[in-house]
Formats: structure tokens, sequence, C-alpha cells
């Protein structure tokens, strides 16, 4: 009912899980993930102490193959798992259980392992080895396009629900960061895969907020237009990302930017409270134009 890919990047060492299946909030049960560690995805009737248990191992520093033979091992109802693993150096395993329902199988290559159950063709992890080692791009492009090549060989023979993508932080000591993490949950879905992609989009619009946000700070003034510009035309319909560029190019005196914040709060009047509020708490400066913003419509100049 589920195909995933584990993967570790070489370039960076961010380790990920990418999954979909026809089975709601698969997001919740089949990736684990820990930087520096490893990266576990278990599923066909899933047993989901894999988890943080392959994990556990594999921070004692078990190999990935090592660590998934002595879980099987210990598990009654093995012939019916699939689990995929890759350990912090890269190396992978898997197991598909001979009572998992067919189509059923695994690849594995260095770094990486693809797993797939109940598909309506043999052909998927094929397709998904193919499309993970042979897709351009970066990391999360290469997880997503072999989750779309999983689809496009048939996928689950139940059709689509819900997906998900987990990539680690890519410092060594596991730190978490918000600008190196990424966890996505689709639950429930028509097209879970192309939900997702929306998703992963949406948080390039965010980070670029936090670029323009971090410039400004950083008194870096040159960079919060242009960073703003590109969340905007990212998400262009997005409420926060809408307010944050009107906001933006009227506080560094671009002329779009007073027209677009008016025009914002006159559709969102609570937005003119949460604008004097930011300025109380300093995150925008209290200068008499935001003073005049801040103003409810129709009073004293």
């Amino acid at each position: 009912m589920t195909y995933s890919i584990v993967a570790r990047d070489p370039d960076s060492g961010a380790l990920g899980v990418a999954v979909q299946s026809n089975y709601f909030a698969v997001g919740a049960v089949v990736p684990w993930v820990e930087a520096g560690v490893g990266a576990v995805a278990t599923q066909s009737f899933a047993e989901l102490s894999y988890g943080p248990l392959g994990l556990e191992r594999m921070r004692a520093r078990d190999s990935a193959d090592s660590a998934l033979a002595t879980l099987v091992a210990a598990d009654a109802g093995q012939a019916m798992r699939q689990v995929g693993m890759v350990d912090g150096a890269g190396r992978a395993a898997a197991h598909t259980g001979a009572g998992c329902v067919a189509h059923a199988g695994h690849r594995t290559g260095p770094g990486w392992t693809v797993q797939a159950n109940m598909m309506l063709n043999p052909t998927v992890p094929d397709a998904m080895a193919e499309a993970f080692t042979s897709t351009g791009g970066d990391f999360v492009a290469r997880l997503l396009g072999a989750l779309d090549a999983a689809q496009a060989e048939g996928g689950d023979i139940r059709g689509q629900q819900a997906a998900a993508l987990v990539v680690s932080s890519t410092a060594p000591d596991g730190h978490i960061g918000s600008d190196t993490v990424l966890r996505l949950h689709v639950e429930d879905h028509d097209r879970p895969l192309g939900e997702l992609r929306r998703l992963i989009d949406l948080r390039r619009a965010y980070r670029e907020v936090s670029n323009a946000q971090n410039a400004a700070e950083s008194g870096n003034f040159g960079e919060v237009i242009p960073a703003i510009e590109r969340a905007y035309a990212i998400a262009p319909t997005n409420t926060e990302i809408s307010f944050w560029h009107a906001g933006l190019l009227t506080m560094f005196g671009d002329p779009r930017g007073r027209p677009e914040l008016d025009a914002f709060l006159a559709e969102r009047p609570d937005w003119r409270e949460f604008v004097r509020r930011l300025v109380a708490a300093g995150v925008v400066p209290d200068t008499p134009e935001m003073a005049q913003i801040t103003k409810a419509p129709n009073s004293p100049k």
C-alpha cells in the first residue's frame, strides 16, 4: 500500500524519507529521521518500533544492515513487514517480507533504498531507483522524482491518499534549525504528490520571507526587496506573504508599497491592530509613517 525512498545526500549529509500511500496520515507512521544518525521507512502492516529502535541502533554505530537484521530477527511478524534504512555513513539496507502483498519489492544502492508494496505493477522499485539516481536538481527534487516515478508506473493498486517528506538537519551534531529541517505531511488528498510539491514551494516562499526579515534586521538592506519579491512570486495569494510584501516595500520606500498595504488592510481590518502590536514589540520601526498606517480609516490626520 506504500512506496517510499530513504536516502542520504552525499553533498550535505542530510538524511531523508519520502513516502506516498493510500493510507491516511502516512507521514505519522512511515518516516523516521535523525540528523547524522540515519533514516528509516517502516511500512506494510507497519511495525512502528522499527523507526525508533532502528535509529537507536544506528546511533550506537550499528550499520543499517546490522540494525535492520537485528530487528527483523526479533520480529515475529517480519514476513509481513517492509523496511528501508540508511545510516549516517550512507550504508543502505532493506527488507521485504515473503508475506508482503504483491507486487512488493525493494532496491538498494549507495546511500539510498527504495521499497514498495501493494503496487499495481512490479516495475515500481526499478522506476524509483532509476529516477533517484538520474534526476537532476537538489536532494529534495531527487526524492520527489522517485515518488513521481513510482506513481507513473501505476503506484499503489488502490490509488493515492497521503504523502510525506522528512529531511534532517545537515548539522553533524543533529542541531535542529528551522532553516535546515523539512517536515511536510499531506494527510488526505486526491493528488497528494501535487499537494506535497505545492507545500514545498510554499516553504521556499516562507524561507524567502525570513531571508528578507533577517536582512532588514542585520542592516543588509540591499537584499530585503529582492528576497520578498522572490517570496511573493512563488505565493502571491498567501495572506502572510502578501502582508510582508506590502509592508517591507512600504518600509523601504518602494512606491508600490503603501497602496498595496492600504488595500491589504482595508480587506483585513484586524491586521491593522496586528501592525500596531508589531510596532509595540519593536518588530517594525515606530515611525510617523507607521503611525499613520495603524490609524483607523477616516480617523483624524
